[in-house]
């Protein structure tokens, strides 16, 4: 035989064997995902993509059923509605609860589980391995209670809206609120706040899941900074600083904003209104600072009441009356939505200094630049 022929049948004998290997790989797959050990089976493989998948994960087995730890501590973990799988295992890798947070996403996705995770609350330990972590996120949420905090609110009405809502005393709630010094170790943010303030102003608003079993006043103020510290970007607090505001001017301004704007697009109107005061030193002249400093006085059972007076103006004695004391008021009146954060770190530029409510009775305001055109302005 001729040294040609013998290359020729040993290549063709060769690519035989390879495909026929092939082949029986493919079949053992799509036959069976995989036994990873500890009881934990892989999906058989739904295409050569699944196929590549499979065999990664089954050369990764051993960290598969391998936990980051041995503690068994319990761990609440919480999943945030529209959260991603990258975000979801980096912090379950900041929790210390995986190790690679991509071994945990491939498993998710090889076997169809990404998509059935949804937002709650999940009780996990590091003593768990990537597979079992994976089957509390999509059987193991936690029964929840939902509370929702509108904006504008001050601490108070704060604290009755959750007792209203969820087991928590409104007593507990604001004595708590009331006393920022045990949370400013954890939120860097409020180290700007007097030694005499509260925590008015960054209770941030908005609808907040609690675990039915474990509901407590201190777990909420803390989803509420956490969020805070969230929706406030690090990109919103250097803006502030190069327009030299701090943070605490920032939501002192945005607080009034936020109970003078009933539509959102004049909040950065109405910033730009008391900012151009500040500048020029006139006084806010701020109808709900009074309104604040009153609180239930003049009429029980509502904080924020409608009528204040001329006599009002110069009468309620208090720091907070921006009639009688010029600059922002000693605190926020009120705890802003991020919108009227936003219009006080990007006001509206304009040489308005005036503005009252429209005749439309809408919740649209007229603006003026004097106090002739602020008259003219006036209803009939």
């Amino acid at each position: 035989m001729k040294k040609r022929t013998r290359r020729l049948i040993f290549f063709l004998f060769t690519v035989v064997f390879i495909c026929g290997a092939m082949v029986a790989v493919v079949a053992l797959a799509f036959g069976r995902g995989g036994n990873l050990g500890g009881g934990i089976q892989l999906a058989a493989p739904k295409d050569l993509q699944g196929l590549a998948l499979s065999v990664y994960l089954n050369f990764r087995a051993s960290d598969l059923t391998t936990p980051a730890s041995t503690n068994t501590d319990p761990i609440t973990f919480t999943i945030e509605p529209g959260e991603g799988l990258n975000s979801i295992g980096n912090r379950l890798q900041s929790a210390e609860l995986v190790k690679d947070p991509d071994l945990f996403k491939r498993y998710l996705q090889y076997n169809g589980l990404d998509a059935g995770i949804e937002a709650g609350n999940f009780v996990l330990n590091q003593a768990m391995t990537i597979p079992q972590i994976s089957k509390v996120l999509q059987e193991g949420k936690i029964e929840e209670l939902t509370v929702t905090i509108p904006e504008g609110k001050r601490i108070e009405e704060v604290a009755e809206i959750v007792a209203s809502q969820v087991p928590i005393s409104a007593t507990e709630f604001l004595k708590l609120a009331q006393n920022p010094i045990p949370w400013k170790a954890q939120y860097s943010f409020l180290n700007e706040l007097p030694a005499n303030a509260t925590l008015e102003g960054y209770l941030f608003p908005d609808t907040y899941r609690l675990p039915k079993d474990n509901v407590s006043a201190k777990d909420l103020i803390n989803k509420m900074l956490s969020n805070f510290d969230k929706k406030v970007t690090p990109q919103l607090r250097a803006d502030a600083q190069a327009a030299g505001r701090t943070l605490w001017d920032i939501i002192r301004l945005a607080s009034i904003v936020e109970r003078e704007a009933a539509v959102a697009s004049e909040r950065p109107r109405i910033a730009g209104v008391y900012l151009n005061r500040l500048r020029d030193g006139v006084a806010l002249d701020a109808d709900p600072t009074i309104q604040y400093a009153l609180g239930q006085s003049r009429s029980p059972g509502k904080w924020w009441f409608i009528g204040l007076t001329q006599d009002d103006y110069h009468s309620v004695v208090s720091p907070y009356n921006t009639y009688l004391n010029p600059g922002l008021p000693p605190g926020p009146i009120a705890n802003p939505g991020l919108s009227s954060i936003e219009a006080a770190i990007h006001p509206e530029k304009h040489d308005y200094y005036y503005f009252r409510a429209s005749c439309a009775q809408d919740g649209t305001h007229r603006f003026a630049r004097t106090l002739e055109e602020q008259a003219a302005n006036a209803c009939p």
